[in-house]
């Protein structure tokens, strides 16, 4: 056929495999218009249609609504500037439905009620700068007004949670959990109270003070106690206290005296606070870091033998 035939409807559609009433549609709305029309009246298209509505079914079956795909035909705008606008709006739409695909999955996983669900779902749904003004908020609250110089604003940095964009379902989980602790008052203020204490610990130590803080300490010296058994109370645990107050005393500058020992048993009970750990936990899942050590055997070991050691005021 030469360049000069016209097409029925009904050739187009045998031709594209579309429908008689898709082709009126796209024509209706001026997307495939006629060439020119039969002495009956019938609409005739040239051969620059099929190959119009071949674009047209591929653009549909992409997801591109109809002014779009028009100032495409039209060549309005080209295909690979629709192309990317569309692929980024779908990049979008796949991150959302990501997303939920997880909450739901979460939500079975753990037979949330739908007031549990419909809370996951906001704390979930929050834009990256929404969550990390939520968070932020917390951490203001935990060291905001401290000296920097004592390394808090690093430690602000490495307890920022990051959801990526296409969560785990347990990362979603442990985000929403992290949120609400976050906003719990009795933990705020018990991470407020041991950032102010660290503070104190720092400022004592001077600027060439201590590196290491009280749980470093803890953790290197009872450790091993902890690992062969050794029971806090017991007259074999008295040169492990021994170390571990000698060492404090030496990083922050003290007598190691019943004061010290008090001033670092108030120090261990705060930081032995088991939020603070699940707090943690949920920060290496979200993050997708390795899981914390555990310092709460260490701590209540520290917290006993100190107690047993340590006359109350």
């Amino acid at each position: 056929m030469n360049g000069g035939t016209l097409y029925s409807i009904g050739d187009l559609a045998r031709r594209t495999g579309l429908t008689v009433k898709a082709i009126r549609f796209y024509s209706d709305r001026g997307i495939v218009p006629p060439t020119d029309r039969s002495p009956a009246g019938y609409r005739l298209y040239g051969i620059d249609a099929v190959a119009r509505l071949d674009l047209v079914r591929t653009l549909r079956d992409l997801g591109l609504d109809l002014p779009t795909i028009r100032t495409v035909v039209d060549r309005e705008a080209s295909l690979p500037e629709v192309a990317a606008a569309h692929a980024e709006a779908l990049e979008a739409q796949i991150r959302t439905l990501r997303l939920r695909r997880a909450v739901l999955t979460a939500v079975a996983r753990r037979g949330s009620t739908p007031e549990e669900m419909d809370l996951m779902h906001k704390l979930a749904k929050l834009s990256e700068d929404e969550r990390r003004r939520l968070i932020g908020d917390f951490l203001d609250a935990a060291f905001g007004g401290l000296d920097a110089d004592h390394g808090f604003t690093g430690i602000a940095r490495s307890m920022t949670p990051e959801l990526p964009d296409d969560p785990e379902a347990e990362q979603v989980e442990a985000w929403v959990e992290l949120a609400e602790l976050s906003q719990d008052p009795d933990f705020r203020a018990g991470f407020r109270r041991m950032a102010e204490q660290h503070a104190a610990d720092r400022a004592l130590g001077g600027t060439t003070g201590p590196r290491r803080d009280a749980a470093a300490v803890v953790r290197d010296r009872v450790g091993p106690a902890v690992a062969t058994g050794v029971d806090p109370l017991s007259p074999q645990a008295d040169p492990v206290v021994a170390a571990v107050t000698a060492e404090y005393a030496h990083l922050s500058g003290l007598p190691d005296d019943v004061d010290l020992r008090r001033r670092l048993l108030a120090r261990l009970e705060t930081a032995n606070d088991p939020r603070r750990e699940r707090y943690l936990r949920l920060l290496a899942v979200i993050n997708g870091w390795p899981a914390p050590e555990s310092l709460t055997p260490v701590f209540d070991w520290t917290v006993r033998a100190l107690r047993d050691r340590t006359p109350e005021r």
